[in-house]
């Protein structure tokens, strides 16, 4: 049976396909159709080799947001210290997994009915540019990437070219931002149902190992999830200890608050279970797909399917009509320790 909770772990984002012409998608190589695996550099350098091992030779280097075309996975033992992962780029050669963001190609089509209280939404596209006003001619911000989520309170329609945009408020820049709607998915209420609601909210546990970057989510004795992750690093590594998962939230722009200065500036991570009042979270991640090693600034990364299976899985449940959730006292329990290395 193919359950819920395999349809989280292993679908992709999108279900409507409708081919449009999009501004900043320009960079989009081989011209992959619709729901054909692709890859986002989120890097500066993405190196492409004629052979999946850093020492063979080197035939092409691209920058960020460079959308290119997966065509096979491989795991490739003895390569890396910690991330197996290379990629097969089409015909061209081969490229290391750890900047390259697996993607998708979906368009949507415009929802009209958007709740009074706004409404959770993905985007399903590797990127899109974001602007002030819902007008191509607008100001663009920031791009939004795929799989983050956002918080849409209204669907406009532009009067000279008939486009339709959701409307989207950032509480960090106190804004409203704009986007084409056929680049984001609304979520159904459905999908965001609690996963294993019949289990005892005491029997449901968190363990995190720092040393082999390793999370498992339990039922009693059960695995249900095993995950490989990267945690903080330095001065903000992650805090060991007993915590529990007591706020949420399907969507956080997380920054350091320093502007334009920044060493950080990332709208609409998606799946957050803060397990600190510090603002240490799981939660997904779309700037590096590099897992197996620290380097966050004090949470825990993991890819975003895993992060939306604790985000539904853990207490408590975030309601689909709500953008954040506070209860201290509660949550699902959380114990991270560094553990004895492997031998």
């Amino acid at each position: 049976t193919f359950t819920r909770r395999d349809f989280l772990k292993f679908s992709t984002a999108g279900v409507l396909g409708m081919l449009m012409a999009d501004l900043g998608l320009d960079k989009v190589h081989a011209g992959a159709p619709p729901l054909q695996q692709q890859g986002r550099t989120t890097w500066s350098s993405l190196t492409i080799y004629d052979n999946p091992s850093f020492s063979a030779n080197e035939i092409n280097l691209y920058g960020r947001d460079v959308v290119l075309p997966i065509t096979e996975t491989l795991i490739i033992e003895d390569e890396h210290p910690y991330n197996p992962i290379w990629y097969r780029i089409g015909d061209e050669g081969f490229a290391h997994s750890a900047y390259l963001q697996p993607v998708f190609t979906s368009y949507n089509l415009p929802v009209h009915d958007i709740p009074k209280n706004g409404v959770l939404a993905e985007v399903t596209i590797p990127y899109i540019p974001v602007r002030f006003g819902a007008s191509y001619y607008q100001k663009q911000r920031v791009r939004y990437y795929y799989g983050t989520t956002h918080w849409v309170d209204q669907l406009i329609q532009n009067r000279d070219d008939g486009t339709y945009w959701y409307r989207i408020y950032d509480r960090e820049i106190s804004k409203h931002l704009y986007v084409p709607s056929y680049s984001l998915r609304i979520i159904p209420d459905a999908e965001l149902a609690p996963i294993s609601p019949e289990v005892p909210p005491e029997d449901k546990s968190i363990f995190v190992d720092l040393t082999s970057q390793r999370t498992v989510a339990y039922e009693g004795d059960t695995p249900v999830l095993t995950s490989v992750i990267a945690s903080g690093w330095g001065n903000t590594a992650t805090p060991t200890g007993e915590f529990s998962t007591y706020h949420k939230a399907p969507s956080v722009h997380m920054t350091d608050g320093a502007g334009d200065t920044a060493n950080y500036d990332l709208p609409g991570v998606p799946w957050v279970s803060f397990f600190t009042g510090n603002g240490n979270a799981f939660h997904g991640t779309y700037w590096h797909n590099d897992f197996g090693d620290p380097r966050s600034h004090g949470c825990i990364n993991m890819p975003d399917n895993h992060a939306k299976f604790i985000y539904l899985w853990s207490t408590p449940h975030v309601p689909p009509d709500k953008d954040y959730l506070h209860l201290p006292g509660e949550g699902t329990r959380v114990t991270i320790i560094y553990g004895k290395p492997e031998k």
